[in-house]
C-alpha cells in the first residue's frame, strides 16, 4: 500500500463513520456508554474502599501487591467493562448486531486501555509508564479501528534521508517501543541473575559481583542491538558516527573509563571484596558494596565515602582483612622503675585476655622495649578477628584494663617532670627526675 492508497483508504473510512453517526441507533448507543459510565463512576465510590481493606491484608508479596493497587486505582474502568458486556449481551439478544457496533468498540477501547494502564505499571519510571501505556493503546485502538495499516504508511512517508539510512517516523516509534520493551527485559533479566549469584555460596564475593555486573551490562547491550535490528536499521551505517562521537566523548569520559576498568580489575585480581577492613588516605572503614565507578566505604561514624576505583590502583591500600580477619595491634606504656618487669609482663598480658575481642588461641605478649628517662617502657601485642568493629576501641579498652590492673597490684605509671635544686652559693641546678 502507497501513500495515494492509504489516504483514499483513510477517507472511505471516514466517510462511512460519518454514514453511521448519522443513523439513530448511534445516538442511542452513545447515550447508554454515557450513562454506564457514570454509573460505573458512582459504584467505584463504593466498591473500591471495600476491595482497599482486603488488599491490605496481602504481605510477603510486592509484585502482586503492586498489581492489585493498580487495578484498584482503575475499578471504574473495571466496572465499565462489565457494565459495557452486560450491555453488548442484551443488545444482541433483542435487536440486530450492527446496532451494538459501537458498544462494541467502545468495551474494546475500555479493556485495552485497563490492560496498557496495568501492564504500564510494572515499570517504576512514572514518565517512562505513562508513555508507554499510551503508546500502547494508542496502537491497540488503531488496530480496533481498522486504520493502522493507513496510519502506519503515513508515518512511514514522514521520513528524512540519512545517507544510506532512511529514518522514518514509523522507524523511530518502534525503535523506541521495542528498545523500552528490550531493555527492560534485560535489567529485569539481570537483577534476577545477579540475585541469584549473590546468594551462591561457591563463587567469592568478587566473582559475584563482577558476574552480575557482566550481566547486567551486557543483557543492557543485546537488548539494545536486537532492538534496533528488528526495526530494519542497518547497524553498520552507525559505524562512522559512533566513531566520530566516540573520539568526543573519550577526553569527556576518560576518569569514568579508567575507573570501570580499574573496577573490573580489582574484582579479577580480588584485592578488594565487600566486607574487607580498609584504610586508604586516614579512611578507615569496611567496604559495603563495589560500583562500576567506586567502593562504598562506611566508617565507625556511620559515613560513607564513595572512592573511586582508580584510587584503589594507584594508592598504598591497607587491606585489614585480605588474607584473613586476624589482625595484630599494639599498645606502648611505662610504668615506674620500683616495678618488677616480669610481674608487669604477666600483668599486661593478663589485662589484655580480659577483654573480650583480644583474640585467645593467640595469647597476647608483652615485652620490654626501653629504659626510658623516666619509665620502663613495653609494648603489649595482641591479635583480633574482627577488626570491621574498630581499632581504636579495643585499644582503650587494653589500657583501660591495664589501668585496672596496674592499679590493684600497686603498680604506678610515672609521668615526666623536673626538679629544681637551690644551692647555697646561689647557682640553679636542674635535673630530670620520675
Amino acid at each position: 500500500m502507497d501513500f495515494r492508497d492509504a489516504i483514499d483508504r483513510s477517507l472511505a473510512w471516514a466517510s462511512e463513520w460519518f454514514d453511521y453517526a448519522a443513523t439513530p441507533w448511534f445516538l442511542y448507543q452513545v447515550a447508554i456508554i454515557g450513562a454506564l459510565f457514570l454509573a460505573a463512576k458512582l459504584a467505584a465510590r463504593r466498591v473500591e474502599p471495600l476491595l482497599e481493606n482486603r488488599a491490605r491484608q496481602i504481605k510477603g508479596h510486592p509484585g502482586l501487591l503492586r498489581v492489585v493497587v493498580a487495578l484498584l486505582r482503575r475499578t471504574d474502568w473495571i466496572l465499565f467493562a462489565v457494565f459495557l458486556l452486560a450491555a453488548l449481551v442484551l443488545m444482541r439478544a433483542v435487536t440486530w448486531p450492527s446496532r451494538s457496533h459501537f458498544i462494541t468498540i467502545a468495551l474494546s477501547l475500555s479493556l485495552a486501555w485497563l490492560f496498557a494502564s496495568v501492564l504500564s505499571r510494572i515499570i517504576r519510571n512514572r514518565f517512562v509508564a505513562r508513555a508507554l501505556g499510551w503508546l500502547t493503546w494508542i496502537y491497540a485502538a488503531l488496530v480496533i479501528l481498522g486504520i493502522d495499516d493507513e496510519t502506519a504508511v503515513f508515518l512511514d512517508s514522514l521520513a528524512i534521508p540519512l545517507g544510506a539510512v532512511r529514518l522514518s517516523a514509523l522507524m523511530v516509534l518502534k525503535a523506541a517501543l521495542l528498545l523500552i520493551a528490550t531493555v527492560w527485559l534485560a535489567v529485569v533479566v539481570g537483577r534476577y541473575i545477579d540475585e541469584r549469584v549473590r546468594i551462591s555460596e561457591e563463587l567469592t564475593p568478587s566473582i559475584r559481583v563482577l558476574v552480575g555486573k557482566v550481566a547486567k551490562v551486557g543483557l543492557v547491550l543485546v537488548a539494545g542491538a536486537i532492538a534496533l535490528s528488528a526495526v530494519g536499521l542497518d547497524l553498520t551505517a552507525l559505524t562512522i558516527f559512533s566513531g566520530a562521537v566516540g573520539v568526543g566523548l573519550a577526553f569527556g569520559l576518560q576518569k569514568v573509563v579508567s575507573n570501570f576498568v580499574s573496577g573490573v580489575i580489582i574484582l579479577l585480581d580480588k584485592s578488594i571484596k565487600p566486607g574487607d577492613t580498609i584504610s586508604l588516605e586516614g579512611t578507615f572503614g569496611w567496604v559495603r558494596e563495589l560500583r562500576a565507578r567506586f567502593v562504598s566505604v562506611v566508617t565507625r561514624d556511620g559515613r560513607e565515602y564513595l572512592i573511586p576505583n582508580e584510587d584503589f590502583i594507584t594508592q598504598r591500600v591497607i587491606n585489614w582483612s585480605f588474607s584473613d580477619n586476624l589482625v595484630r595491634l599494639d599498645v606502648n606504656f611505662g610504668v615506674s622503675y620500683d616495678a618488677d618487669p616480669h610481674k608487669v609482663s604477666e600483668l599486661a598480658i593478663e589485662a589484655a585476655m580480659s577483654v573480650g575481642r583480644v583474640e585467645a588461641d593467640r595469647r597476647p605478649v608483652c615485652w620490654l622495649t626501653d629504659f626510658g628517662e623516666s619509665s620502663l617502657n613495653f609494648v603489649l601485642r595482641f591479635w583480633i578477628h574482627d577488626p570491621q568493629q574498630g581499632l581504636t576501641n579495643v585499644r582503650g579498652r587494653v589500657l583501660l584494663a591495664l589501668w585496672d590492673t596496674f592499679k590493684q597490684n600497686g603498680i604506678s605509671i610515672p609521668y615526666p617532670h623536673r626538679e629544681i635544686i637551690m644551692k647555697q652559693n646561689g647557682r640553679v641546678g636542674r635535673s630530670r627526675g620520675r
